[in-house]
């Protein structure tokens, strides 16, 4: 890619724009709530817990309900999620990352819509991507032809 004026102004507006969305009511919320859940010893010891059965569950994955603690560390993958979700910080947190890649994705999409219909966004939002409208000719869940 040469670097042009056009190319240069482009790159500058891009950063604008990341230092809008960095200084989002957004962001702002979700930066809050990772800062109190990194300061949190009881959010960061469900954390631990659960990457130290998630490492037990992946090891046994790998031989499925044929390993003899294949049930105990399923039932233990479980609740130590389960604790880890519905400790409060944590749920915040997650609203929080969940309204950010919202508007990622809502910004996203307008700036394809801006060069073209055609553009598939993968938003990760079943809402923008169920309402495809983009032509692409896959046939599938989107219903295009």
């Amino acid at each position: 890619m040469i670097a042009t004026i056009e190319n240069v102004s482009l790159l500058d507006e891009t950063d604008d724009l990341a230092q809008m969305f960095i200084h989002s009511e957004p962001y702002a919320r979700y930066a809050d709530c990772r800062a109190q859940i990194d300061r949190d010893e009881t959010a960061q010891a469900l954390i631990r817990h659960f990457v130290q059965v998630r490492e037990k569950y992946n090891e046994v994955q790998r031989f499925g309900r044929y390993h003899p603690d294949f049930k105990a560390v399923v039932r233990q993958m479980m609740e130590a999620k389960r604790a880890v979700d519905l400790n409060p910080l944590v749920a915040e947190y997650r609203k929080a990352e969940n309204e950010v890649g919202s508007l990622l994705g809502q910004v996203s999409l307008q700036l394809a819509r801006a060069v073209s219909d055609s553009i598939k966004v993968p938003t990760g939002d079943p809402f923008f991507d169920r309402s495809c409208g983009t032509g692409c000719g896959s046939g599938g869940k989107c219903g295009c032809r």
